[in-house]
């Protein structure tokens, strides 16, 4: 696997799904269109985390649909997923390349343009970058980097880049004139009325360029 085959990018928060089982918002967004998930439940129990990935695996299957788990290479070998996603303060890209192999992706968290280019030259197939706009749930990470910051990012950084943070419907058009690879997110698909509907507007106007 050289790189990403896909353009939209799913990240979980099972408490995003409006009281939805999680499985069921993911089978919706697949059938929408969606092709990649990143499992990132970061208050689960390792044996937890293990069975929840197991079972987005299993769901994936039927969709050709790629999996990936935040940060734990260790359960990523054990259930012989596509690829880990890791954050900053995370596994090391360099170490997961040594322990995964070149062929499962890397993906690397990043909020400068500092981080995207380490990331690139540790060997990260893909970033994440962001936030773009103003999220709750990337609020930590400091105020949103903006489009100008992902436009920098996407001519400095020779491995593809999904912008992150905030991303919805009407972010499209700008999202996508700045050069991003693809874009990633959360609640614009799995807090929606209708996930399978919003994957497949999602998907449709990227192609489109929005």
């Amino acid at each position: 696997m050289s790189g990403p085959d896909f353009r939209v990018y799913l990240i979980t928060d099972r408490k995003q799904t409006q009281g939805r089982e999680l499985l069921e918002v993911l089978e919706k967004a697949f059938r929408g269109g969606a092709r990649a998930v990143q499992v990132r439940e970061k208050d689960l129990s390792g044996r937890e985390l293990y069975k929840l990935a197991e079972r987005v695996q299993n769901l994936a299957k039927k969709f050709k649909a790629r999996v990936l788990i935040n940060d734990r290479v260790d359960i990523a070998l054990a259930l012989d997923l596509d690829g880990v996603h890791v954050p900053v303060s995370g596994f090391p890209v360099l170490e997961a390349r040594k322990l995964l192999g070149p062929k499962r992706l890397i993906g690397a968290s990043t909020h400068s343009l500092a981080e995207a280019q380490a990331a690139a030259e540790a060997g990260a197939d893909f970033i994440t970058f962001g936030p773009v706009y103003a999220t709750a749930s990337k609020a930590r990470y400091g105020p949103p980097v903006g489009v100008a910051a992902l436009r920098e990012a996407v001519k400095r950084v020779l491995i593809p880049v999904f912008a992150l943070g905030g991303i919805g419907p009407n972010h499209l058009a700008e999202v996508a004139a700045s050069g991003a690879f693809g874009m990633a997110m959360i609640s614009a698909v799995l807090a929606a009325s209708d996930p399978e509907q919003a994957a497949r507007d999602l998907m449709e106007r990227w192609q489109a360029k929005a």
